[in-house]
Formats: structure tokens, C-alpha cells, sequence
């Protein structure tokens, strides 16, 4: 199972340099292509307003 990006996501860039293969996509929201995801959760560690889950 993939992470996802909730509606709590403000965009502000932090993830997308954190992920170690690109699988996050910037928008009004990010999201994150889960067949690309590794599950590796670096993108939820880092995400100030805790929009990153499983």
C-alpha cells in the first residue's frame, strides 16, 4: 500500500525533495503515483502539516 497526500497538504514542496524515486507530483495538492511509491515513508517524516499517511 502506497502513502497518500490528504487534503491537509498546503504545497509546499517540502516531500518532493525527499522522495528517492520521484514518485510525488506537484499540484494544488500533491500526490503521490502509487505504483512508484516504495513505501519508504521518508515523505511523511518530513511533511510539516501531516498530510502524508499510509
Amino acid at each position: 500500500m502506497a502513502y497518500v497526500i490528504s487534503e491537509d497538504c498546503v504545497a509546499c514542496g517540502t516531500c518532493i525533495d525527499e522522495c528517492p524515486v520521484g514518485a510525488i507530483s506537484e499540484g494544488d495538492i500533491y500526490s503521490i503515483n502509487p505504483d512508484a511509491c516504495t513505501e519508504c515513508g521518508t515523505c511523511a517524516d518530513v511533511c510539516p502539516s501531516g498530510a502524508i499517511s499510509l
